[in-house]
This record gives structure tokens, C-alpha cells and sequence, in this order.
């Protein structure tokens, strides 16, 4: 009597599922170096400012700080015409010129206010944004607002 066994069962697929597995994970692991996804990821940093239009047509901005409140340097702030304004104490007092830039204290209130409201800002939603410059030279936008 002959016994007939077949020995060469599940290895040989085994092996060629772990071949396919490990060069598909190196593939991977290459091509995040080459293209540089793995070293360039920045950290989002963590402050905050809110918005109100009031009933006169200003705009009030509150700066609420944050966890990176620390490493804040600066603010600019877009009004609704495009004039760039930023602080220049820290009370917030604003200014659309010069060269004195000042981090606002947490609470700081900043109005922008039009000169015209029916001809310097137009008609309908007013947008808001602000931006804040960090120690590390990272620019964010903190607040996007439509009022």
C-alpha cells in the first residue's frame, strides 16, 4: 500500500502574500521620504479672535488667545475694503500704517471703523479676516468672518 501525501500544502502562498505585503509597505515608506511628506507636516497653532457688527456699521474684534498665545507676535486684520490694519499696543488700538506691530493681550478689543459706512464699506456681508504672525515666522489665518 502506497501512502500519497501532498506536503507542499499553504506555505508557497503564504510566502508570496508576505513578499507582495512587505514590498508594498517599503514602497510606501520610500516614496514618503522622496516626496518629502514625512519632514514637512507643520503644526497648527491654537488662538482664537471673534467678530461683531455693531448697529453704528463697526466692526468689533475680540482676540481670545490660546494655547499658542505665547508665540503669537502679531495680528494683521483685512476689513471689508481691503485696508490692512494691525495693532500697535496691547489694548488693540489699531493703526493701517507704519511700522509698530504689538501682540494684544488676551481680551484686547479692536474696532475697525469706516469712514463712510454706505461708501467705504459695500452693501451686505462684511468680510473679516485676521491673520497672525508667529515667533517661529508661521503666518495663520485665526478668524475668516462674514458679518
Amino acid at each position: 500500500m502506497t501512502n500519497n501525501t501532498n506536503e507542499e500544502a499553504v506555505s508557497p502562498v503564504i510566502g508570496v502574500i508576505l513578499l507582495v505585503a512587505i514590498t508594498v509597505i517599503l514602497a510606501a515608506i520610500i516614496a514618503s521620504y522622496v516626496f518629502g511628506t514625512a519632514g514637512n507636516v507643520q503644526k497648527t497653532k491654537v488662538v482664537a479672535a471673534t467678530a461683531q457688527l455693531e448697529t453704528t456699521g463697526s466692526i468689533v474684534i475680540i482676540y481670545q488667545g490660546g494655547q499658542d498665545d505665547g508665540s503669537l507676535s502679531s495680528l494683521n486684520i483685512s476689513g471689508p475694503n481691503g485696508t490692512m490694519w494691525h495693532p500697535i499696543d496691547a489694548d488693540g488700538t489699531l493703526a493701517n500704517s507704519g511700522s509698530t506691530f504689538a501682540k494684544p493681550k488676551i481680551g484686547a478689543v479692536m474696532k475697525l471703523n469706516p469712514i463712510s459706512p454706505i461708501s467705504d464699506w459695500p452693501d451686505g456681508l462684511k468680510h473679516v479676516v485676521v491673520v497672525g504672525s508667529f515667533n517661529d515666522g508661521a503666518n495663520q489665518i485665526i478668524l475668516d468672518s462674514l458679518l
